[in-house]
């Protein structure tokens, strides 16, 4: 006879079998769930935008058109830019590792006057500085490749938008309860759509400023770093931290260690005032991922979508959080996902998990 207990392990087990087809499913067909994601993210960023062109009485398909020329133009323009900072960045890459180890070996050489000897050899070959730059480089010429789909993510965003207002009608149409479903499906893309948009914007203002003051110090290739800033601030916790050191070694070899400090601070201060005071303010709560998730995420991500699946990390994991933030049976797992001060949040409101 069968248990309660047996059926339940059964049920646990065969969804567990399913995720692990699903993943390796989206992980075969990567090449064409990448553009989709892609698209979906500028659709959902540009919906706002749209909705107000429609309320100045602008047509939507006009509002949709006027839309999709600006990022072609904003595109077109930063991609050039980017791109040419991005091919002296990487033709000049070996004189500026070679210029970072002579920097190291100085500081080893300084640190051996107060009788800390370290071997060069043995530290460089364990620790390559350079390497943080190759990294920085690999990472915006992937997204670079995989934006030579330009027009078929376009393409999918148009029609993701002239498609929006119908999904309303299709899921009342679709399903048994369609009012508690609209509802709920509703406050999903509310959530996602108020993350994303604020997300973005933030980290606009955060490439803006970096790029700004970098340019100000004198630091090479400053709207490669605001670029490489604005990007990974979408990854909280170490996103800023991967964009700084780039930069700040850049800095060393231009100007010295002065020069460094100077765009260490840039970057402490940037992201002190947007990423702790401006961000949650406009954030609020309910969106919060602990440091272990978002380190998580993007190893996930990264391993299943490669570079763009490293920058759209934290907003995927944060749709799939929402997801279960408004399923009764999914819950308790969205509070697993939680930060530490949202769970502290959630114990003084004392919320129940179902």
């Amino acid at each position: 006879m069968t248990t309660v207990t047996d059926s339940n392990a059964t049920r646990i087990l065969v969804a567990c079998a399913a995720l692990v087809i699903i993943l390796a499913g989206i992980k075969a067909a990567a090449t064409i769930v990448v553009p989709f994601l892609l698209a979906l993210f500028i659709a959902i960023i540009c919906s706002p935008l749209i909705q107000l062109l429609h309320r100045w009485h602008l047509p939507k398909l006009a509002a949709i058109g006027l839309v999709i020329l600006l990022i072609v133009v904003l595109g077109t323009f930063f991609a050039t830019i980017v791109g040419q900072s991005l091919t002296d960045l990487t033709r000049n890459m070996p004189e500026y590792q070679g210029r970072i180890n002579l920097v190291v070996l100085q500081l080893l050489n300084w640190l051996a006057e107060y009788h800390l000897v370290l071997e060069p050899r043995q530290l460089l070959s364990q620790i390559n500085p350079g390497s943080a730059m190759t990294l920085a480089t690999n990472l915006l010429a992937g997204l670079g490749t995989m934006l030579t789909n330009t027009f078929l993510i376009l393409l999918i965003v148009v029609f993701m938008l002239l498609e929006a207002h119908s999904i309303p009608a299709k899921i009342k149409l679709g399903m048994k309860t369609p009012e508690k479903k609209l509802q709920q499906v509703q406050q999903f893309l509310e959530s996602v759509n108020r993350y994303i948009a604020i997300k973005t914007m933030m980290s606009a203002l955060t490439g803006l400023v970096v790029g700004l003051m970098l340019w100000l110090l004198g630091v090479s290739y400053p709207l490669l770093w605001g670029m490489l800033a604005f990007l990974l601030n979408y990854i909280p916790n170490i996103g800023s931290i991967i964009a700084a050191v780039p930069a700040v070694l850049v800095a060393l070899v231009d100007g010295g260690l002065s020069l460094a400090l100077g765009t260490t601070l840039v970057f402490i201060a940037v992201n002190l005032l947007i990423g702790n005071v401006l961000e949650p303010r406009f954030m609020g709560r309910g969106l919060g991922l602990s440091t272990l998730v978002v380190f998580l995420s993007l190893i996930f991500w990264g391993w299943m979508l490669g570079t763009v699946g490293m920058l759209l990390s934290i907003p995927l994991t944060m749709i799939v959080k929402i997801g279960l933030e408004n399923s009764p049976n999914g819950r308790w797992i969205a509070v697993l996902l939680d930060s530490e001060e949202q769970t502290q949040l959630r114990d003084d409101l004392d919320e129940p998990l179902a």
